[in-house]
């Protein structure tokens, strides 16, 4: 695209947050999503749309204008059951690509943003959630000890699909608000929690998404460098149950989980294995898988 002539997106940052209770978010990270989307774009070419101007002052960037005609929303092509696990798979390599190049000191210094991604992510997901399952309370507190602990990469905080474009040259990450120096893990337990969700939002097309959640698995495992994969492995898939109750008794429950049967059915299985934290991703997908049947 010809970015001289091309349109521009505007994007600033605002105070207070939509969601389902009061969530207030420090408006400087602005400037932290314009980093993130060079970092990423340096890593993996087109992983992000490219920053044109920034005014960190104003909390205000510039950044380049993606056509939908060619650069559908993840979400909404799931919500219509087309779920590709080649385009999933895609998804999980340029995650694991750009952690891989954003580890080390140099790129902590940029993001010192532990504040706001507990602000934006820890205290309204997990936090706020164990105050509605008290008797899981310290569970989920030790995960927000864990995660806010952790400090391998660079991590986008928000890698939902709705976030993501499914661009001609593969995924493009938008919206990373809650860019954070701290544990990848994060990232790919947020995303492959989306697609169990969507199992429950589309169950017709359950089998896709679960196809969707290996693919994607599979390919991020391979490319994790940084650290023994297997250990990323078990952090996330220990992190993945509370991030689900989350989606449905946290501060952001997901919009299209409307019917409580709906609800329980992602309580029930998230209750149940945070009690007993999974060893892989891959065992708490074919547990998932079980649970529905």
């Amino acid at each position: 695209m010809d970015l001289a002539r091309g349109p521009v997106c505007v994007k600033r940052a605002l105070a207070r947050l939509r969601v389902a209770q009061k969530w207030e978010a420090p408006v400087e990270r602005n400037r932290y999503e314009h980093r993130w989307m060079e970092k990423a774009a340096r890593a993996v070419p087109g992983a992000a749309p490219a920053v044109l101007a920034a005014d960190d002052a104003q909390g205000i960037f510039a950044m380049q204008y993606l056509a939908p005609d060619d650069h559908p929303v993840w979400k909404e092509q799931l919500r219509d059951g087309r779920a590709d696990r080649g385009f999933a798979a895609r998804v999980g390599a340029a995650l694991a690509a750009i952690h891989a190049a954003t580890t080390g000191a140099e790129i902590a210094a940029l993001f010192p943003t532990d504040g706001i991604f507990h602000a934006i992510r820890l205290e309204p997901y997990l936090v706020s959630t164990s105050l509605k399952h008290p008797d899981l309370a310290s569970r989920l507190k030790d995960l927000v000890k864990t995660t806010a602990t952790t400090k391998r990469a660079l991590v986008h905080g928000d890698v939902s699909p709705k976030n993501i474009l499914a661009g001609p040259r593969g995924p493009v990450f938008l919206d990373a608000e809650c860019a954070w120096y701290g544990d990848p893990a994060f990232d790919l337990a947020f995303c492959l929690n989306h697609l169990l969700l969507k199992c429950v939002w589309v169950p017709q097309a359950s089998a896709r998404y679960l196809a969707c959640f290996d693919a994607l698995t599979t390919a991020y495992l391979s490319g994790v460098k940084w650290e023994p994969a297997a250990v990323l492995d078990a952090r996330a898939a220990s992190l993945l149950p509370g991030l689900l109750l989350a989606r449905v008794d946290g501060k952001s429950p997901v919009e299209y989980l409307t019917e409580e049967a709906q609800k329980e059915r992602v309580r029930r299985f998230a209750r149940a294995w945070l009690a007993r934290p999974p060893e892989s991703l891959l065992a708490l997908r074919d547990a998932w898988q079980r649970s529905s049947t």
